[in-house]
């Protein structure tokens, strides 16, 4: 009798163990660094909540894939050092997988493509070539592939103007506004939404090659890549991924 008890607690205990388990393992969660100023991708609204495209889209990933997920903002040209210092466990919010970045995190398969463009104020009369060859002031937001192409720019023969670097593209368009800057370089993504309010227009795309979009992820988290890339398959065949591009007009 006793032995059958000794064998029913050591039963139970086990099953405890195992359950207790698949619980912590339910409630793993992931901490996703998202520019906090990168509309539609990923923003802070007027409520002080992290929401965009990407937060969304992640969100409905972690719900299918047996995860949690918690969104932080953050300034983006910290945001790989935090990624790689585990203060972060992927970035979602808008990040092109350029062949630098590469060298440093791995990415999720692809899900957008973008180009990088010119917003100047809706009564500029110049174009983006002239503008090059102005002196004046362009804006860029600090860690950016705009920011890195500018700042490239801005060194070559036959171009002459001043690069003025910001925390976040708002920043930039709030400084435009007044006329502090001629310009801000973004991606045209972040343009098409800064132009649904009037007052901007687009002086031109400059002579880069287009860019993908992809999550951002620590090289050594190759099973966290896979339920990563294996969730997106899932939402890019879903219904819900056309309403999320409708709902943020992408």
């Amino acid at each position: 009798m006793r032995m059958r008890f000794g064998l029913f607690l050591a039963t139970l205990a086990a099953l405890v163990l195992c359950f207790g388990s698949l619980a912590q393992a339910e409630e793993k969660t992931y901490v996703n660094g998202i520019d906090f100023g990168f509309p539609p991708f990923g923003f802070v609204d007027k409520d002080g909540k992290p929401t965009g495209f990407d937060v969304e889209s992640l969100d409905w990933i972690a719900k299918k894939m047996g995860f949690k997920v918690k969104h932080q903002p953050m300034d983006w040209d910290g945001i790989i050092p935090a990624l790689v210092a585990k203060k972060i466990d992927i970035i979602a919010s808008g990040m092109s997988a350029t062949a630098e970045r590469a060298k440093i995190v791995d990415f999720s398969i692809p899900y957008y493509e973008v180009t990088q463009v010119l917003l100047v104020g809706d009564k500029e009369k110049a174009n983006l070539d002239t503008l090059l060859k102005s002196g004046k002031k362009l804006g860029i937001q600090r860690g950016t592939v705009t920011a890195k192409l500018l700042e490239t720019l801005s060194t070559q023969p036959g171009y002459k103007f001043e690069v003025v670097p910001y925390d976040s593209t708002d920043l930039s368009i709030e400084d435009l506004k007044i006329g502090r800057i001629a310009g801000s370089g973004m991606d045209s993504t972040i343009a098409k939404e800064v132009m649904k309010k009037p007052g901007f227009k687009i002086a031109g795309t400059f002579d880069a090659a287009p860019e993908k979009y992809g999550y951002a992820m620590r090289k050594e988290d190759k099973e966290f890549q896979e339920k990563i890339n294996k969730g997106l398959k899932l939402l890019m065949a879903d219904p819900y991924w056309q309403e999320l591009k409708k709902k943020y007009n992408l």
